[in-house]
């Protein structure tokens, strides 16, 4: 007999139930894309207004992004314990209500702090997202919708250049700017409280009605087959909770990279590298372009650009990933935009060439992020597989949060634009080669196989259960 969890990773797809969550879902990860790319285009704006210093405006990327890799460490502990529907609308309330707030602020001092409140919302809504979604998705779609999702990033990025771009013909207020996304966001937050629980929680939780409840209306609502089904008791473990989330953290940590220090190295170097490449760009973007001489709309039209290119880079990455494999793709990708982002720099006197530049850079770098969250997340076994892509995302956000004041106070008035990016990129050309020899290629390939082969002989052996996609938190 089926348990109750095959019954909803077999069903059929259906764009009325399946794919409700999906858009749900991908519309805050749409707000985590805005809210990223509008440090970029809020920085030269409270620059002027509040006379800040190159340092000081380094910190309006970094308040926020620290305080939403705070937000991806709380809430993904707190949504194992109240549950992925509560904290999907929870995460995204807070966000809003503090971004209101900040559209208020009187200093910068206070800006900061509320900007630092609004990103542990918001830090918190993409890994309940990606937990919720992927616990909702068909096993026979499911790394197909998970990579799709990533669509909504380059789109939310492009909606934030457009927003912007149209908030100069107002004066040019960063406080009509946070408003255009608050709105949005706070109508969203209503939507989502009608989403129903995930019957795989709540079988982890021993809450067996409540399960079948949603796994009976999944069953109707798509029209599979009603077949009977079994509601397994939950382990030991799911019924007492965990206990010293700490320490638990540092444990499961540890047991990460107990299992494989070389995986988890390229996991990690990964991660760090290939995202300080992306967000150094997209933070500084454009105050880059209007240090050198270009208005404010021409700037945060570059900015757009970017971002919009990547849509498409998105697709055709979806489109690769399972044909020439997640290695080569990565491989090939990640250089070259690195690159393109050098060629921008050495070009930007010449405006048509240095956009050129940067829209290969937009589309190189959207083909290379998706297939590394899938790559990731496959080279781990299914128990320790969210923690060991947890773990590889959370260093990527500790690094980024502090990207941008490196960047704004060292490397950019010490190194110049080009040899800075360079020497980024070289960075992600040595993380790229130790992939090439320190990980295996996971295309066509069962995910618990790949950890197998990779796992020392005292690990634990092949989980018997079906594996199931983990929640990604915000990269």
């Amino acid at each position: 007999m089926k348990t109750g969890d095959q019954i909803v990773q077999e069903l059929p797809w259906r764009w009325g139930v399946q794919g409700r969550m999906f858009i749900i879902g991908g519309l805050g990860y749409l707000f985590d894309a805005w809210d990223v790319a509008l440090n970029g285009f809020l920085t030269p704006l409270l620059g002027t207004e509040f006379g800040l210093s190159v340092g000081e405006r380094s910190l309006v990327a970094t308040a926020n992004l620290v305080g939403m890799a705070a937000g991806a460490v709380l809430w993904g502990s707190i949504a194992d314990r109240i549950g992925r529907k509560k904290a999907f609308s929870t995460t995204l309330l807070i966000f809003a209500l503090f971004s209101v707030l900040c559209a208020f602020s009187p200093t910068y001092e206070v800006f900061l702090a509320l900007r630092f409140c609004a990103g542990v919302g918001l830090g918190g809504c993409i890994p309940v997202d990606y937990a919720l979604i992927s616990e909702f998705s068909p096993r026979k779609y499911r790394g197909r919708i998970l990579t799709a999702l990533d669509l909504w990033w380059p789109i939310g990025g492009t909606l934030c250049g457009l927003a912007s771009t149209a908030m100069l013909d107002l004066g040019g207020d960063w406080r009509w700017m946070l408003g255009a996304m608050t709105l949005p966001a706070l109508l969203l937050f209503w939507v989502r409280r009608g989403v129903p629980e995930s019957p795989i929680y709540l079988t982890a939780k021993g809450r067996e009605r409540q399960a079948r409840a949603v796994i009976d209306d999944l069953v109707a609502r798509t029209g599979a087959l009603v077949e009977p089904y079994a509601v397994p008791a939950p382990r030991q473990v799911d019924k007492e909770g965990r206990q010293g989330g700490f320490a638990e953290a540092c444990a499961q940590l540890g047991r990460v990279w107990t299992f494989s220090p070389r995986i988890t190295s390229v996991a990690w170097s990964l991660f760090v590298t290939i995202m300080l490449v992306y967000y150094a760009a997209l933070s500084w973007m454009p105050s880059i372009l209007a240090d050198e001489g270009y208005s404010n709309t021409a700037a945060f039209a570059g900015t757009t650009l970017m971002s919009a290119v990547g849509i498409a880079g998105v697709a055709v990455s979806a489109w690769l990933v399972d044909m020439v494999g997640r290695k080569w793709l990565i491989a090939v990708s990640a250089p070259l935009a690195s690159v393109a982002l050098v060629l921008f720099a050495t070009l930007l006197s010449t405006p048509t060439a240095a956009m050129v530049a940067l829209a290969v850079f937009g589309f190189t770098i959207q083909l290379t992020i998706p297939v590394l969250y899938a790559y990731v997340a496959e080279l781990y076994p299914t128990p320790m597989r969210a923690t060991g892509f947890g773990s590889a995302s959370a260093a990527s956000r500790v690094a980024t949060g502090f990207a941008p004041l490196l960047f704004g106070t060292v490397m950019w008035p010490m190194f110049g634009l080009p040899l800075t990016f360079t020497v980024l990129g070289a960075a992600a050309a040595v993380a790229v080669g130790w992939m090439a020899v320190g990980a295996p290629e996971t295309k066509g390939r069962e995910l618990d196989h790949v950890a197998q082969d990779l796992a020392p002989a005292s690990a634990s052996p092949r989980p018997t259960v079906p594996p199931v996609e983990p929640a990604r938190p915000a990269g």
